[in-house]
């Protein structure tokens, strides 16, 4: 957590004690206290909030540009057709894989890296309700256990996004300390929930703006009408419109919003617990 957020947390918890506890303002102190620790809890569990993490939300586009990013993987079934899809349409993607599935389908990270396209870390158990209770150690471990098998010696891997956007309080420093860099989005498209692919698409071709990092998934997670189908159509449909799938390069990754001439996306409750 930065220096400045964790500091002023600690003086509202230290002022809303001594102001529960030494004044007789209870109330006033209870209220200061508790909300000293509620800026911290939500630093740490509302995705592409900055402060636990800087964490990159978009990117300056060259031209009409998109960075198509799929999680969870890899799987079996759908890296694969993913791949051959990928290729059809002449985009490239980032897969932010899971370590326990990389290490099950060596063969699979293998497979996306030769096909030229980026891997980040997604962790090695993807913890969705603890993770931002994890410790040092446990955070630690979820880096150190995944990065061995999605690296395979034959990339390096600076690229990071957390379980459903959660972080802990020791992740920015385990980060910085592996070089990695924690990569949310603009558009989150649903499919993790969603049981309707043409629900997805319209909410990815509505918030579309050059720049946008969308956020789709893969694997055994998602509803079997919308395995494979949604990405297919977002694919399908962006390219249409004239629309590149690209990686970005490090020097493009914004961690502030970049000024378009479309609204930026809205996300619902729903959306926000989908994985």
């Amino acid at each position: 957590m930065k220096r400045w957020l964790l500091t002023l947390c600690i003086f509202l918890k230290s002022a809303g004690l001594w102001l529960a506890w030494m004044t007789d303002y209870t109330l006033l102190g209870w209220m200061v206290f508790l909300g000293g620790g509620t800026i911290m809890v939500l630093q740490l569990i509302v995705p592409n909030w900055q402060g636990a993490c800087d964490v990159v939300t978009n990117f300056l586009p060259a031209g009409k540009s998109v960075w198509l990013t799929i999680d969870d993987g890899p799987d079996p079934e759908d890296t694969p057709r993913l791949l051959e899809l990928l290729a059809a349409h002449q985009a490239k993607a980032t897969f932010f894989l899971i370590g326990q599935r990389a290490e099950q389908y060596p063969e699979l990270v293998d497979a996306i890296r030769a096909s030229g396209h980026e891997i980040g870390c997604h962790t090695y158990t993807h913890p969705t309700r603890t993770f931002w209770l994890a410790g040092r150690c446990k955070t630690r471990r979820e880096l150190d256990c995944a990065l061995p098998h999605i690296e395979r010696e034959r990339g390096e891997v600076t690229l990071y996004r957390s379980p459903v956007g959660i972080k802990s309080i020791f992740l920015r420093g385990l980060l910085q300390q592996r070089g990695l860099r924690c990569v949310g989005w603009t558009i989150r498209s649903g499919d993790g929930l969603g049981q309707d692919p043409d629900v997805i698409v319209h909410r990815v071709v509505n918030n579309v703006r050059p720049g946008a990092i969308i956020l789709m998934h893969e694997g055994y997670r998602v509803a079997s009408a919308v395995r494979i189908v949604a990405i297919q159509r977002v694919l399908e449909s962006l390219t249409r419109d004239g629309y590149d799938f690209i990686q970005p390069t490090t020097d493009q990754l914004r961690t502030v919003p970049v000024k378009s001439l479309t609204p930026e996306p809205t996300t619902t409750t729903k959306e926000l617990l989908c994985n």
